[in-house]
Formats: C-alpha cells, sequence, structure tokens
C-alpha cells in the first residue's frame, strides 16, 4: 500500500522503460484548492454555450458538482444576463469559484468584476490562468470560447482549479481592489 500527499512528487521505478529514456515517470497528484463540497457555477453566452457544456460533462464526469447558469443554446443572447447569477453564486458562497465563457471573455469578465467579492480574470494561456489564483486570488475565470482550444480551456480550468493563492506580498494588493 502506498500513501501520498496530494500536491507531493512520486517517483516510480519502471521495469520496463515507457520510452527509451528515461526510466522514471513524475507524478504530481492535483489539489483541488477550492471547497469541493460546494458546486462550480458556469456560465456562458451564445459565443460559449458549447465549451460551456463540454466543460460542464467533463467537469462531472470528474466528480465535481456543477451549477449551470446558462445560457443552454446558440441563440443570440445578452452575456450580463449569465454573468450575473454565475457571479452572484460565487459571491454569496453558493459556489466554490466560478467559470465564465464568452466570444472575447470580455464582456463576461467586466460584468463579473462589478460584483464586490468577484475576481474574475480573463485568461487565455495556462500560465495567465496560474498566475490569476498565484497573485489575484481570483475566484472567477473567464474565457475567450473564440480563442483559444477547447483542450486549452480545460488546460487552464485545472490549473485555476490547483491553484492556490499565494498571499505574501500580493495580498496587501488584493486587499486594495475593492472600493471603499
Amino acid at each position: 500500500m502506498l500513501s501520498l500527499f496530494e500536491g507531493e512528487p512520486l517517483t516510480l521505478f519502471l521495469a520496463e522503460p515507457v520510452s527509451a529514456n528515461p526510466q522514471f515517470l513524475n507524478i504530481t497528484i492535483m489539489s483541488f484548492v477550492f471547497e469541493k463540497s460546494k458546486p462550480i457555477a458556469i456560465g456562458a453566452d451564445h459565443a460559449g454555450v458549447d465549451y460551456k457544456d463540454e466543460v460542464k460533462k467533463w467537469l462531472e464526469s470528474s466528480g465535481y458538482q456543477v451549477k449551470d447558469f446558462g445560457t443552454y443554446n446558440a441563440d443570440s443572447v445578452d452575456y450580463p444576463d449569465f454573468a450575473h447569477p454565475t457571479a452572484n453564486s460565487v459571491e454569496t458562497g453558493e459556489a466554490s469559484f466560478g467559470i465564465l465563457f464568452c466570444g472575447s471573455a470580455n464582456g463576461v469578465a467586466m460584468t463579473a468584476n462589478k460584483h464586490e467579492g468577484i475576481r474574475a480574470g480573463l485568461c487565455w494561456l495556462t500560465e495567465v490562468a496560474e498566475l490569476t489564483r498565484l497573485h489575484n486570488d481570483a475566484n472567477m475565470i473567464c474565457i475567450p470560447a473564440r480563442f483559444v482550444s477547447l483542450a486549452a480551456a480545460k488546460e487552464m480550468i485545472e490549473k485555476f482549479m490547483t491553484t492556490a493563492f499565494e498571499g505574501g506580498r500580493h495580498q496587501n494588493r488584493v486587499n486594495k481592489i475593492t472600493c471603499a
């Protein structure tokens, strides 16, 4: 029996090499940094509905609860009608964090950030998704469905879900975001 801590690297020695070299395989156990007992809030406009639906299926198949705030088809809609309820769910603590999709992700990010308790980051690269968590303690990720692949969106979401806020010097900066 093998016991592991989340986030700790595991090195396995393989009797047969996977490829010519190396003979060691490093595996890192991913750690979910949000409250897993709460659902993940997800929403999109018509430009992001296909990604939303695919990401929802992917998350649910991975054992996560997902609360879907729509839209539910590709008919043209107004993104605030879906961004506000998604952000509200995160702001009130009903959801652990939120995911929003639209064409550029600018509109949903602007809308979500109107909520006092929301720090929504517009992400187009995995490294940006990681930094929105590390440095900004983002609680929502906004993804431009017209500019990234579905695979890249999933990679960004996974990085977002498993990256903890670094705190330290960044905490003071985050504390200054809210208008008083």
